[in-house]
């Protein structure tokens, strides 16, 4: 005969699989409201074909909207101390990857774009400087002058300073993305920006071969801070602003892909705890 505590323990548990099964539910819901390469670099499986193709920005249906609403307002009770729970992924070294530098990123907002101040005639180079190597880039202003604007005037407020590459994604689109200083460590996407959008750039005949650097977005006309390296020849339909070329640090990129996700998805958080110590922009 079961026991009253055994009883206890047993309705405990249930309601507990419960709970995380409407919690599992609300974080597939908020990832299928992500967008690709936007908040979020989200990837499509084809049929048969076992390809990843970039979709556009997509939502949930309101049955996923009432599903997640009714998980974010269940309330939070104690775990059963007898309820064994999964463990967190364990990141593991990477070659070449050291700690990232002590601080933490500044997360400023501004209401609007800022003004222009770069000479769209001339040469920049922006210098990514990672806790697993260095990345400089030749910003592309004659063809994309409000992105490489915007690009300049951030990394001249410091905001990219201690934020995470938040994103790796390993099969069909080869990326790695950051800027987003408030990038989660439960789930990839990354939601943060500066607080202003602006419109979209040098889309026509935009394709994304690797050494390519380009603005993630939610949509159109929605740029903000989060931007893409591609690591590797990527097909991608030409709505994601390329404003720039890597020209030192390919390999870098290469062997922080090569140590693939840290939960061993296509899709997910770099194994390598990748961090922008710093990012500057000069002109020349």
């Amino acid at each position: 005969m079961v026991s009253s505590e055994q009883r206890r323990r047993q309705l405990a548990r249930e309601k507990y699989e419960r709970q995380m099964e409407r919690r599992v539910a609300a974080q597939a819901a908020r990832r299928r409201r992500n967008t690709i390469l936007g908040a979020s670099l989200a990837v499509v499986v084809l049929a048969g074909g076992g390809a990843l193709i970039g979709t556009g920005a997509f939502s949930s249906d309101d049955k996923d909207k009432k599903d997640t609403a009714a998980a974010q307002a269940a309330p939070t009770q104690p775990v059963p101390s007898d309820v064994t729970q999964p463990p967190a992924p364990t990141r593991k070294p990477v070659e070449g990857c050291a700690d990232p530098a002590a601080g933490a990123p500044n997360k400023k907002q501004w209401q609007a774009e800022p003004a222009m101040t770069i000479d769209a005639g001339g040469a920049y180079t922006a210098t990514l400087d990672t806790n697993c190597g260095k990345v400089t880039i030749a910003l592309d202003a004659a063809k994309a002058p409000h992105t490489v604007n915007s690009f300049a005037f951030l990394s001249g407020e410091q905001y990219f300073d201690h934020t995470k590459c938040h994103r790796l994604t390993t099969a069909g689109i080869f990326v790695l993305q950051c800027g987003d200083p408030t990038a989660s460590a439960i789930l990839p996407g990354g939601t943060g920006g500066p607080g202003y959008k602006f419109a979209d750039e040098n889309l026509t005949g935009a394709t994304y071969p690797a050494g390519t650097v380009a603005m993630a977005n939610s949509g159109p006309g929605t740029n903000g801070s989060q931007f893409f390296l591609v690591y590797k020849d990527t097909q991608l339909d030409p709505k994601y602003t390329p404003f720039g070329k890597i020209t030192g640090g390919l390999d870098v990129l290469q062997k922080i892909a090569a140590a693939g996700t840290l939960e061993g998805r296509p899709d997910g958080h770099p194994m390598a705890d990748v961090t922008l110590n710093s990012v500057t922009t000069a002109k020349g």
